[in-house]
């Protein structure tokens, strides 16, 4: 058996475990060892990931877990909800284009590392103009944290959307988490309908408080306490932010994502909460997404490199790669005791 028929490696250190799959190059579960004694595994798995579908599933869902790097970010859509400004923009998904990239769909190859770290990578198809992705992930030997850092290989030049798609695990009672974001520009409602049957968000308003958001209903919603107890499946969007914080009340701890602002300037909050009842999600899938992104609100690749209304406010929506680049970025995951 050589090294790369592997589906899993693990790492311990002094504050912690975590493992990492090769399909995605996924990041869960981690568990770490607070500094009170807790242990905190703060990382979602999707409930269907042990699972035998009926179907066949997408690569990106079929063991759905942690956090992964999405290269590009996002997947084409049009909705008949949206506004004509983002509507235009819109379009459908070309055939080859793959939910959140080519990485997120495939087994990576492990590489060398040493015994601190866990380096993966990924060769992208001779027909995209990204070459290649690799990925370190190395816990710190004095925290309860893990750092992380992905370099791009582009082989062309081009302009995409990027994201780090960070799922968090939520308590199963209403409102027993919080966000915590850091201070932020301004925040969008999505310009659409994530899912028919479960909206919460008004379509396309912009605001500056998670704490106030408008509602489709005409209400103000405080979108920091989570799980909500209405079943809905929803994205918001903050620019202008660089980390993020989700304080576990049931729980007892805070989990914390920080990463480059400069090379993602947003920050999408995928709040899938019991909404989706199509196969797999079947009403289960209960979790944060909090993604930092250069993208806007993961439309797809032509809508981020658009001039959109995102864009237009100030906030880049995509990233121009020369011919030949090698871009690397570092961020990080950390706990603490509440």
């Amino acid at each position: 058996m050589s090294d790369n028929d592997d589906l899993y490696r693990g790492l311990g250190w002094k504050f912690g475990t975590l493992t990492v799959q090769r399909h995605g190059a996924m990041l869960a579960p981690i568990t770490f060892v607070l500094r009170n004694g807790l242990q905190a595994s703060p990382m979602t798995i999707a409930p269907w990931a042990e699972e035998k579908p009926a179907e066949p599933l997408p690569g990106i869902l079929q063991r759905l877990r942690g956090e992964w790097p999405c290269v590009p970010f996002g997947y084409s859509v049009t909705d008949q909800t949206s506004p004509p400004e983002w509507a235009a923009l819109m379009s459908p998904a070309e055939a080859d284009e793959e939910i959140h990239g080519h990485s997120s769909n495939h087994p990576w190859q492990w590489l060398q590392g040493d015994e601190r770290s866990l380096r993966l990578a990924i060769d992208y198809p001779k027909t995209s103009p990204i070459r290649r992705l690799e990925r370190a992930i190395t816990p710190d030997p004095d925290a309860p944290a893990v750092d992380i850092e992905l370099t791009i290989h582009v082989r062309d030049a081009c302009r995409l959307p990027l994201g780090l798609h960070a799922t968090f695990r939520l308590p199963n009672e209403a409102a027993k988490a919080r966000i915590e974001p850091s201070a932020f520009d301004n925040g969008r409602t999505y310009p659409g309908t994530v899912e028919p049957s479960a909206p919460l968000f008004a379509i396309d308003k912009v605001f500056s408080s998670l704490g106030a958001v408008p509602g489709r209903d005409g209400s103000m919603i405080d979108a920091t306490r989570v799980p909500f107890a209405a079943d809905t499946e929803e994205l918001l969007q903050l620019n202008g932010i660089g980390s993020v914080a989700l304080a576990n009340e049931a729980d007892g701890y805070r989990v914390r994502l920080s990463w480059q602002k400069e090379h993602f300037p947003s920050l999408l909050l995928w709040m899938s909460n019991r909404g989706r009842k199509a196969e797999p999600w079947s009403g289960r899938h209960l979790a944060l997404g909090m993604e930092p992104i250069c993208s806007p609100f993961g439309l797809g690749p032509a809508t981020a490199a658009a001039d959109n209304p995102i864009a237009r406010s100030g906030t880049p929506t995509a990233r121009d790669f020369a011919a030949g680049e090698s871009f690397t970025t570092r961020y990080r995951i950390e706990a603490e005791a509440l």
